[in-house]
């Protein structure tokens, strides 16, 4: 392979499991002394709806489903092992879904084992065992795609010769890896594994193989991953259940107390904003015939991490974290240039936010907004709004004269996030903005400002005037847009300034 790229020779790795291969644990392998490890079978029509976004807080790239849910979360320190496993069965879709992750992953895995109902309907998982020319397709569309070795995980056919002859054309790929799991389609965990077909692949190709499936009789220790390898004559060995039980079992030093992997295991998953139900799920795992004890019961009945953290005496850790995560946020947010605009795609943004206090009454930079746009016979500004699932903040985008603008800050209101679009568009134009204190533009006359304030004996007479119709009001709920956001693409102002000015 050509220089850093990852080897598949002489390595233990973590096996890709449901529920259980996400980073939390994945990063707690590494730590024990695993070399590769595996994410979970993410299935490729969601991955492909997926945004990859930076996470600068947490230090990670997620990669974020429309419906806002984190499917694939990874960071720097496992970038150059950790492998991302994917359940497929079309070529193109597979290779859209591996161009996505390339850059963020060491290696792309297609599941051709899983014998599971989730992963076997739509032809993936083990029903691609019985198609071996859309296997075939796959992998050579995945290899010629994509920078990084791509690999693939099987279970052994009914004979010996069926899966030697489907392993050697699976070589001809040219994956840089096959993991194999010495078990039947329809066997389970409890069913013994059959080393002597993993051998015959191993002898029968020049590729490493990966042997699979000997945490139930083989493997309880660090000491028996070697002899696991012998017994089956592969090049390495891949780690489901037993590292699922204690990870500490990629350790040469030997297994740690279960106790002390689990809190370990807590403080990534509390580092890294893991969901609070992976946490339990995975921690139940570990805890095994414990399930029912006081503590198991306690972390049965946990919705947060916060809760769980306190099942095992990690209040202050994950007090602690939380604070330097927030104050992450905050200088995050600091850093950012308040005075220069920055081009984000075809938008342009400052860091702005819509402070009330800084406006006189019933004066908005919204209503100097579409005043100025008249002026310059401009078509009305249209505001695009987004909610943010994790917070429910809002931010606005709005277009004028062919342009965009935004804030890169999130408000706590539709109304506040709209206002704040408004200020970013006026200011990159230089446009007054109607601030306490600023030189008046012209805009809006003081007369209208004062009959407003003092509700005074002009006002029935303004309402005929263009700024007395402009009075923010929320007349519609917002519709539900991509990555679980609340849209509207509607302007908030009454249907009366609608009639005065083209909607685009």
């Amino acid at each position: 392979m050509a220089a850093g790229r990852l080897s598949f020779r002489n390595v233990t790795a973590l096996a890709p499991m449901v529920r259980v291969g996400t980073l939390p644990m994945r990063l707690l392998a590494l730590d024990y002394g695993a070399d590769v490890v595996y994410c979970e079978e993410l299935i490729d029509i969601k991955m492909a709806q997926c945004e990859r976004m930076e996470n600068g807080v947490l230090g990670t790239v997620d990669f974020v489903a429309p419906d806002g849910r984190v499917m694939f979360r990874t960071c720097e320190k496992e970038k150059a092992r950790v492998v991302f496993q994917m359940g497929t069965a079309d070529p193109d879709r597979a290779l859209t879904v591996a161009r996505l992750v390339e850059k963020d992953v060491a290696a792309i895995d297609v599941n051709m084992g899983c014998p599971k109902e989730y992963s076997t309907k739509g032809g993936m998982g083990a029903a691609l065992l019985s198609d071996p020319d859309k296997i075939e397709a796959i992998l050579k569309k995945l290899v010629t795609g994509v920078s990084v070795p791509v690999t693939c995980k099987i279970r052994i056919l009914p004979s010996v010769e069926e899966t030697v002859n489907l392993v050697q054309r699976i070589e001809t790929t040219g994956v840089a890896a096959i993991a194999v799991h010495g078990r039947f389609k329809e066997e389970r965990p409890r069913h013994p594994v059959h080393c002597d077909y993993i051998q015959a692949v191993a002898q029968a190709v020049s590729i490493p193989v990966i042997a699979n499936g000997g945490s139930l009789d083989l493997v309880k220790a660090h000491s028996d991953i070697e002899k696991f390898r012998k017994e089956t004559g592969a090049s390495s060995v891949m780690l489901a259940r037993a590292a699922m039980w204690n990870p500490s079992v990629f350790r040469s030093q030997g297994l740690l107390p279960v106790e002390k992997v689990m809190e370990e295991y807590i403080k990534y998953a509390i580092r890294y904003d893991n969901h609070a139900f992976n946490t339990k799920y995975c921690l139940c795992q570990m805890l095994r015939d414990k399930v029912e004890s006081p503590l198991g019961k306690q972390v049965q009945a946990a919705q947060t991490n916060a809760e769980i953290s306190t099942a095992y005496g990690l209040q202050r850790f994950y007090q602690e974290v939380q604070e330097e995560l927030q104050a992450k946020r905050d200088a995050l947010q600091s850093d950012i240039q308040l005075d220069r605009p920055i081009m984000d795609g075809d938008v342009t943004t400052l860091a702005v936010r819509f402070e009330r206090r800084e406006y006189p009454p019933q004066i908005t930079p919204k209503m100097f907004l579409l005043e100025w746009s008249r002026r310059e016979k401009l078509e009305q500004p249209q505001y695009h709004t987004v909610q943010r699932s994790q917070d429910r903040a809002f931010q606005s985008t709005v277009t004028v004269a062919d342009r965009k603008y935004r804030s890169s800050l999130w408000e706590k209101s539709k109304k506040f996030a709209e206002q704040a679009s408004a200020i970013v568009c006026l200011r990159v134009l230089g446009v007054p903005e109607g601030r306490i204190g600023e030189e008046d533009s012209g805009l809006v006359c003081k007369r209208k400002r004062e009959g407003k304030a003092n509700n005074s004996s002009e006002e029935g007479r303004s309402k005929k005037l263009h700024v007395d119709v402009l009075q923010e009001t929320e007349t519609q709920e917002p519709a539900v847009g991509m990555n679980g956001d609340k849209q509207s693409t509607e302007p908030s102002e009454p249907a009366e300034a609608l009639k005065e000015a083209p909607v685009r």
